[in-house]
């Protein structure tokens, strides 16, 4: 049983990691085409920065246990990060879409953090829970500012493209 959830617990830890190389990705291509919206170029370069602090801190815990992140796992996940953000490019209302994709997103990451929490306190990694709550509270105060914002964005977005200005991004 311990071993089952260690490998668990590993495994959730190497997807995390990959899951911050797609964040790391998608607000990269997202902040490359933001022109119109200095607040959410604000927020997506600070999140950048802690999604790659979050990314070190997997690795330092997965260091700890022998083991490091599935290059395989991060690739796909970049990858896919890269093509969501591409996705959205030729939407009139890109903004609109990526404040909504961002919003979802930041939920799945509080939830794979909390779950992370939950196996490294049930596997005795007591060492890896402040660096998981430190991520965790992260996530938590980014989704609050993108859901704090959804509203704004969407009336700067209406109002721009109804006076005939680059609306979408």
């Amino acid at each position: 049983m311990a071993n089952s959830l260690h490998d668990t617990y590993l495994t959730g830890l190497k997807n995390a990691h990959a899951l911050e190389a797609q964040a790391i990705q998608l607000l990269s291509r997202q902040l490359e085409r933001i022109e119109n919206y200095p607040d959410h170029a604000m927020m997506i370069r600070t999140h950048l920065a802690e999604s790659e602090a979050q990314q070190k801190r997997l690795e330092a815990i997965l260091e700890r246990h022998g083991t490091s992140h599935s290059m395989l796992k991060d690739f796909m996940t970049s990858l896919s990060g890269n093509l969501a953000a591409l996705a959205h490019a030729p939407m009139q209302d890109e903004i609109l879409k990526n404040t909504f994709a961002n919003y979802a997103f930041e939920h799945f990451e509080i939830a794979a953090y909390r779950s992370l929490i939950a196996l490294a306190e049930e596997a005795g990694d007591s060492q890896a829970i402040p660096l998981l709550r430190e991520s965790l509270a992260e996530e938590e105060k980014t989704a609050e500012m993108i859901g704090a914002v959804i509203e704004k964005t969407t009336l700067e977005y209406a109002r721009r493209e109804a006076a005939g200005q680059t609306a979408g991004i």
